[in-house]
């Protein structure tokens, strides 16, 4: 079995740049020999739906923009760099990068955090019609979609570290 700070260093940065999930998994008893993709995602979400909705905004809030300053930058995680660049994000015209740092912020304006999307999969175009038709929901709706997308972002995070299900 991990201990609490193997499990933490390799599991703290499944959702992104908050590793007090992966902290009270293990403090929790959450997590047991058998470490798979299905075991670790479910102990990680149920701390992260079990967190105050301060906790959780914090979480969403610690997702980048996509195609955002920190992108051009070259400040993403290595995590975040690969998903983005997956959907081709690193190659987007001038006019495309115009769009999406228009919706970027027209979106964090509404919402007070990041438009998140699980990008594996998806193309700019797929991205910019989800960006397009979100961007006109509650902000109850748009925070339980980006919930979601963020469970989903850790499954296929975890998806590369561990084992089958």
């Amino acid at each position: 079995m991990l201990s609490r700070d193997e499990f933490v260093s390799r599991y703290g940065g499944v959702f992104e740049h908050s590793p007090f999930i992966a902290e009270r998994a293990y403090e929790d008893g959450f997590v047991g020999d058998e470490l798979t993709v299905d075991r670790v995602h479910t102990a990680l979400v149920a701390i992260f739906r079990a967190a105050s909705p301060e906790e959780r905004l914090s979480v969403l809030r610690a997702h980048p923009d996509l195609a955002g300053r920190l992108a051009i930058a070259g400040e993403l995680t290595e995590d975040s760099k690969k998903e983005q660049a997956g959907a081709g994000l690193d190659r987007l015209s001038a006019e495309e990068h115009v769009r999406f740092s228009e919706l970027n912020t027209a979106y964090v304006e509404k919402f007070s955090f990041p438009f998140i999307i699980a990008v594996k999969g998806l193309n700019k175009d797929d991205i910019l019609t989800a960006f397009e038709k979100r961007i006109g929901n509650t902000r109850d709706e748009e925070f339980e979609a980006a919930t979601a997308e963020v469970e989903r972002i850790a499954f296929l995070r975890l998806e590369t570290m561990l084992p089958g299900r």
